[in-house]
């Protein structure tokens, strides 16, 4: 450490280099220093030992300066230049000069800072096309990007577990000193509930080959709209910082938006992605990532506050850094963790059931199908058919409250448990919706109502299907008329709590819209 001291000082003279140099500036982080010269920038490892990485001898400085130019240039181009050598002869250090090699750089080419993805942010000058072209190159890297049989056990369910648990551990030193007691209890808590009930989305997520050696340290710092697209500084120095879901990857980057004040870019970028990648499962796991990658930013900046020799405002800073993490851990802990009733609801035919059970097999939670359980009430078979006016026998107003009365117990029966529920019905009535709101606000769920709409062509098209097509709903296109007229807009729901979406479009279309604008709102 000594020797890289005096490198570090000869470094801050133009005449080290071999090039012109006007002036130079620094950066420098716990594990690295770089060096601004204008054309270039030079990065020299510091010769620590730390827990996750060994930069401790020349031999190991060497591989992983190589090991960073050959990753970042999956992300890059003419930016990673070389792994460069520090000679010293005759009491002298020099850059790509005779004399015994004792020490290694990388040695890139010098991006404008004002063209970082965090400056443009700052000047409002990132838009959607900016937006569409960086998922574009983030949708292109995750698909080349290796994966195996290796890599899929960094994301097991069970190697997840070990992280989230492995992050408690060592953060509750600082629990009731630096870190809330019940802030921490609650993110803890709401981290192994998920990881429970979302064990065969962990599973599936491997055997579709989402498990990925992504980046690692995906920020807006990191992202430069020069010549393209640039995104630098990845992890290089441990694969198990590198190796992970493709969600996890992105929640960084969501994350680091979302405290820069910019959750709108967040969310239009995700929705960039999923357009692109048709990978829905993101938006059920974005919440649970971003809230790891905030804790791991408290439990690191903790470790750096205990390390002491700071002075009084560095100290200051990071405390207002842990603070601000631990905040927005808490809020994504909340979103994940607390249940949702889903309310699919709309005309006959509107596609409702379809929907639902999209939904379901997204959440991986039940649907209660208002037909299933009306007849069930009435013990009738689901696919037995009752051909029946308007609003008699088992579709009258007494045997239709009786039948939004049960599913309502049912959904509570659900959320008490813990899990999110969907109800397919047509809830065309105020009154109906508002007991639904009211069940919500009395057992502290979250509320989504889902209308499905179509064209009246589309509908009665549907309807008139029905009439050599078994199914469960005995709606027909005779009713179609009673329907509309009986049916009550949705003007009491507030934007907040209402996704309109158009079922004549298709599934997959309508399921993004559906997941991107559940994200937004919860």
């Amino acid at each position: 450490m000594q020797q890289q001291t005096k490198i570090f000082q000869a470094m801050e003279k133009p005449d080290f280099y071999p090039h012109n140099v006007s002036t130079i500036e620094q950066r420098e982080t716990h594990i690295s220093k770089v060096f601004l010269t204008g054309d270039y920038a030079y990065k020299i490892k510091k010769a620590i030992n730390l827990e996750f990485l060994d930069f401790t001898t020349l031999e190991k400085r060497r591989h992983f300066c190589a090991q960073e130019v050959i990753l970042n240039r999956r992300l890059t181009h003419d930016v990673y230049l070389d792994v460069v050598t520090i000679s010293l002869k005759d009491g002298r250090y020099s850059l790509e000069g005779a004399g015994r090699p004792v020490e290694y750089a990388v040695k890139m080419r010098q991006l404008p800072e004002d063209c970082s993805m965090k400056s443009l942010l700052r000047k409002g000058k990132i838009d959607k096309k900016a937006l569409e072209n960086l998922s574009r190159t983030l949708e292109k890297f995750y698909g080349q990007a290796h994966t195996g049989e290796q890599i899929n056990t960094f994301g097991a369910w069970e190697t997840v577990w070990a992280n989230c648990e492995e992050n408690f551990r060592q953060a509750e030193m600082s629990v009731g000193k630096i870190l809330d007691v019940q802030m921490f209890q609650i993110i803890r808590s709401a981290t192994r509930s998920f990881l429970h009930r979302k064990k065969e989305l962990f599973q599936h997520r491997i055997e579709t080959e989402k498990i990925r050696d992504c980046h690692g340290d995906l920020r807006t710092g990191h992202i430069y709209f020069s010549d393209g697209i640039q995104i630098i500084d990845c992890i290089e120095f441990n694969e198990r910082f590198r190796y992970a879901d493709i969600t996890s990857d992105l929640a960084f980057l969501a994350m680091d938006l979302d405290i820069e004040g910019y959750p709108q870019i967040a969310q239009d970028l995700l929705n960039f992605y999923v357009q692109f990648t048709n990978d829905r499962d993101v938006f059920t796991l974005i919440n649970f990532y971003k809230c790891y990658r905030a804790f791991v930013r408290v439990k690191v900046t903790c470790f750096r506050l205990q390390e002491g020799n700071l002075g009084e405002q560095e100290s200051g800073l990071l405390l207002r850094e842990i603070h601000q993490h631990m905040e927005f851990a808490y809020r994504y802990a909340l979103q994940f963790t607390r249940p949702t009733l889903w309310v699919v609801c709309g005309m006959p035919a509107s596609g409702k059931s379809t929907i639902a059970n999209a939904l379901a097999e997204a959440f991986c939670i039940n649907v209660l199908h208002s037909d299933v359980i009306r007849k069930k009430i009435f013990d009738l078979k689901p696919n037995e058919s009752i051909d029946m006016p308007f609003e008699e026998g088992i579709y009258s107003k007494g045997a239709s409250s009786l039948t939004y009365g049960k599913i309502l117990l049912m959904a509570q029966e659900e959320i008490e448990k813990g899990s999110s529920v969907i109800l397919d019905a047509t809830y065309s009535s105020r009154h109906q919706r508002i007991e639904v709101i009211r069940l919500a606000q009395d057992i502290g769920s979250n509320i989504i109502f889902v209308e499905c709409v179509s064209s009246e062509a589309t509908l009665k098209e549907r309807l008139r299907k029905r009439d050599t097509t078994a199914g469960i709903s005995d709606a027909r296109l005779y009713h179609f008329d009673k329907f509309k007229t009986r049916f009550e807009p949705l003007d009491e729901i507030h934007a907040v709590m209402h996704i309109r979406v158009d079922t004549g479009k298709p599934l997959k279309e309508c399921m993004r819209q559906i997941l991107s604008k559940d994200y937004a709102l919860l």
